[in-house]
């Protein structure tokens, strides 16, 4: 998924708890679904982040190294306007975007 075009806020917005756990029924389970998705976002945007600024750890001339601080910084900057893991994991339960199972393996999936 490409996290830069999401439509998750940027700040912080207060959430009506009630609308929230109404398609799960718990407040702890809807915690721990977004939990583990925030989760599970924020891991591969680490892996992408790590995968381009890899290509500037190698060491090269002193000239370069100026050109390419700031392609680094710009790459990190681009990162870090992004909405915060949890946020875009509490976009996509509220979009229905989710699918979560609970309980044994022979449970159905339930798309929410």
């Amino acid at each position: 998924m490409d996290y830069k075009k999401t439509k998750a806020p940027k700040n912080t917005i207060t959430r009506d708890m009630n609308q929230l756990t109404e398609k799960v029924g718990n407040v702890y389970e809807t915690v721990a679904i977004i939990g583990k998705r925030s989760n599970q976002i924020a891991n591969a945007l680490k892996r992408e982040l790590d995968g381009k600024l890899q290509d500037f750890s190698q060491p090269q001339d002193a000239l370069d190294d100026a050109y390419e601080n700031k392609e680094q910084i710009e790459i990190s900057r681009s990162y870090e306007k992004l909405p915060k893991p949890t946020l875009i994991a509490t976009q996509e339960f509220i979009d229905g975007e989710l699918v979560y199972r609970i309980g044994s393996k022979d449970d159905q999936l339930k798309n929410i």
